[in-house]
């Protein structure tokens, strides 16, 4: 009995890493052989749609070289940080993972993922190839942690079939919005209303409400913090008007606030506008019952900027020094390589040459997603942001979805971002 105490952390920590309801795959075990010398495991959140394009990299690099197979595991995106903060801190897990610009200060605070420079030079990967807001949003004290792989961000996708019905479809195909303002965007979701009964106007991603709101702050100018990010600074008349605004949408059924759905409502034809993600893009303008356009969002709170992040590729500090330079070596091809396959998925490549290659820019839209990427706002750099936009996605979504004032509710949100600032 003594002995099974002795042993038992670490059976746990075994069945907690095991992949349980996940996809543990190698793009294609048929092209594995038995004298490969350097396996590395892959851990990321791609599902959906984007786990195909993953699939295809995967297979692409192990078939490409006999020097590295990679391996996936794919965990549930809900529960991919908590399992890979586990992983790290017991020091067993991936070889190289998947983790988001904005979430990487606490791994690199932790001393849990490596920096990168020594290796990319060995490996050949130029970080220079990689877009400057990519670049500064993986550069800690003049090393870089990750290699982005893309930035990734809403567009405004509309069904031309019911815009068209609504009279509120332009000759070019375009939603007919005559006003960049709240009160025209509001009008032109009436006006649909009013005209093509049955379906929402505006499908709203009420369950990433943080999503929805941060894209109209950030247009109104807002910022989340103060600039030595000692204080919250989102409780002002630009966060009181955004609230308002999507309130507003809700109380007069111009959007559905009890849909915990939305993306299925609009891929069904149940909503004529929707705030959806560029990875999004193949899903939707695959659907052959339905003709979609995507723009990018309106600046109806008086600018283009608006929410984003970006996938990065990281390597994790226990990793032997062999399975580091295999990893590189995949990570190296996903940028440079892979970068192509994952443009095609909807994001847009940190990689410049894939970014501004011919057959990128050919594709539907990108032209219009490269000119949406430049008027991204990544979220600022700080170890406490994971504990930040916990406490601002609970807090906004209480709001809106108590129809609490949002003077009450940033009220109550700035103490709680307050108090973590201070801890």
């Amino acid at each position: 009995m003594k002995n099974i105490g002795r042993w038992l952390p670490v059976l746990l920590l075994c069945l907690f890493l095991l992949p349980g309801c996940t996809d543990f795959s190698s793009g294609d075990q048929s092209l594995r052989e038995d004298t490969v010398p350097v396996e590395v495991s892959f851990w990321n959140p791609f599902g959906g749609g984007e786990g195909e394009f993953v699939e295809r990299i995967i297979k692409d690099y192990n078939a490409s070289q006999h020097g590295v197979f990679v391996k996936q595991l794919r965990l549930e995106s809900n529960e991919y940080y908590a399992r890979l903060s586990t992983a790290l801190s017991f020091g067993k897990g991936p070889d190289v993972a998947v983790v988001h610009a904005d979430r990487l200060s606490p791994f690199i605070k932790a001393k849990q993922i490596v920096p990168l420079n020594t290796l990319a030079e060995r490996g050949g990967f130029q970080f220079h190839e990689i877009g400057e807001q990519n670049l500064q949003s993986v550069l800690y004290g003049g090393q870089y942690y990750a290699v982005p792989l893309d930035t990734h961000f809403h567009m405004l996708y509309y069904n031309k079939e019911i815009l068209a019905k609504a009279g509120l479809l332009t000759a070019g195909g375009t939603p007919r919005l005559e006003e960049n303002t709240p009160a025209g965007f509001i009008r032109l979701l009436r006006q649909i209303a009013a005209r093509v009964p049955g379906v929402q106007p505006m499908a709203v991603n009420t369950p990433y409400f943080q999503e929805s709101f941060l894209d109209l702050y950030y247009e109104a100018g807002g910022e989340l913090f103060s600039p030595d990010m000692k204080r919250a600074a989102i409780n002002n008349e630009k966060a009181v008007k955004v609230l308002t605004f999507y309130q507003q949408l809700f109380e007069e059924g111009l959007s559905d606030l009890n849909d915990n759905t939305p993306w299925d409502s609009f891929y069904n034809g149940q909503a004529g506008l929707w705030f959806g993600g560029v990875w999004e893009a193949g899903h939707h303008l695959g659907n052959s019952a339905l003709d979609i356009g995507i723009m990018p969002l309106p600046p109806i709170f008086g600018s283009p900027s608006h929410w984003g992040s970006s996938h990065t590729l990281v390597i994790p500090a226990y990793v032997s020094e062999e399975e580091q330079e295999g990893a590189m070596d995949f990570m190296k091809y996903f940028s440079e390589v892979g970068g192509n396959i994952w443009g095609e998925a909807g994001h847009v490549p940190a990689n410049l040459e894939i970014a501004k290659s011919r057959a990128y820019r050919e594709l539907p839209y990108r032209d219009l997603f490269i000119q949406s990427r430049d008027q991204v706002k990544f979220a600022p750099q700080t170890d406490k942001y994971a504990a930040l936009f916990t406490a601002m996605s609970e807090e906004l979504q209480n709001i809106v979805r108590n129809r609490i004032q949002p003077e009450a509710g940033l009220k109550v949100l700035e103490k709680s971002l307050n108090q973590i600032l201070a801890n």
